[in-house]
């Protein structure tokens, strides 16, 4: 071997490398934004986890890339895109609600998964704990049971003659058990009457608003789940034709009619996802990160509802709210 021969096989792995190493820093982090929704620009969600990474020092276009997949409400759809996803190679993918996630639980998924969910995701067997998910997954569960107690002092307070609340919920909705319960927690210390009605499918959810009208329950709570904010706009409906004011635990339901809501701040959330998704980036493993719960809650009251079911919202309850709609 030449001593020209020599030099070249010293200098050409470092150079390999060097080439290597530029062409990873030109390649976008690469995420995978899985969602329920029908296809939009201007998902608010989705503009908040944009945000989140852009605060990280994430550049949308530059060293970030953010594909879309939308499965309009069919879950059927998202299953089958699921090898269009992975084919894209994200390094992360961002599964908006539990339905979304369901189908990136399925083994041939190999990148990790970053959630929002409405349920408990232990009691879902997603993962095995909150402060050890292990696995491939992690994220930020909604669900606080504690709050169902909230909601109704609200309505208690919105309607203080009112002494039989309904509660519409979705009894497969992991978690849906415990927050019943503190549901009837609160309404013996209201000294109010709690009737339960399940509702999983429109057909339960039929019989249940024509016995709430029967029987004139003054006041009903929704546990929110992804099919619950999918009837949002029909139960508002409802409400304003039975001057029945209704209380739910997301903002989209106040935002559709309903009187009033108090639950996380989903903006807050969707933020926080980022976090996780960066962590992961920096390579921290999904299994490892803690499952977070809102620490941002508010308060959002729709006081043309209010109006239109005759209903005074004290000004003190105005004041407190995080958002009045007018």
């Amino acid at each position: 071997m030449n001593r020209r021969m020599a030099l070249r096989l010293l200098v050409l792995p470092p150079l390999v490398q060097a080439v290597r190493a530029i062409a990873q820093a030109n390649t976008p982090f690469r995420v995978a934004w899985v969602s329920m929704d029908q296809a939009t620009s201007s998902s608010p969600v989705l503009g908040a986890f944009r945000a989140g990474m852009a605060a990280l020092g994430y550049v949308d276009g530059q060293n970030l890339a953010v594909d879309t997949w939308w499965a309009d409400g069919s879950v059927e759809r998202l299953e089958k895109m699921r090898n269009e996803i992975l084919q894209a190679k994200p390094e992360v993918i961002v599964a908006q609600g539990g339905v979304a996630l369901g189908p990136m639980l399925h083994p041939m998924v190999k990148p990790p998964v970053v959630f929002s969910m409405s349920a408990d995701p232990v009691e879902a067997k997603i993962v095995s704990s909150y402060a050890r998910p292990g696995g491939n997954v992690t994220g930020i569960t909604l669900f606080a049971a504690e709050l169902a107690a909230k909601r109704m002092g609200y309505l208690k307070e919105v309607a203080p003659g009112v002494k039989t609340i309904a509660v519409i919920a979705n009894p497969l909705h992991p978690g849906a058990r415990r927050e019943l319960q503190a549901a009837r927690d609160a309404a013996t210390k209201l000294n109010v009457t709690l009737r339960y009605f399940p509702a999983q499918n429109e057909g339960e959810l039929d019989a249940a608003l024509a016995e709430i009208a029967k029987t004139r329950i003054g006041a009903v709570l929704v546990f929110a789940d992804g099919f619950a904010l999918g009837h949002a706009d029909r139960i508002a409906a409802f409400a304003l034709k039975n001057r029945i004011p209704v209380a739910a635990g997301w903002a989209p339901f106040a935002q559709s009619g309903n009187l009033l809501t108090y639950g996380p701040e989903f903006a807050d959330v969707y933020r926080r996802l980022a976090t996780y998704v960066n962590l992961i980036h920096k390579g921290a493993r999904p299994g490892d990160l803690p499952i977070e719960q809102p620490t941002k809650f508010e308060l959002v009251v729709n006081l043309r509802t209010a109006k239109a079911l005759g209903i005074n919202i004290p000004r003190s309850l105005l004041l407190s709210a995080d958002e009045v709609i007018e």
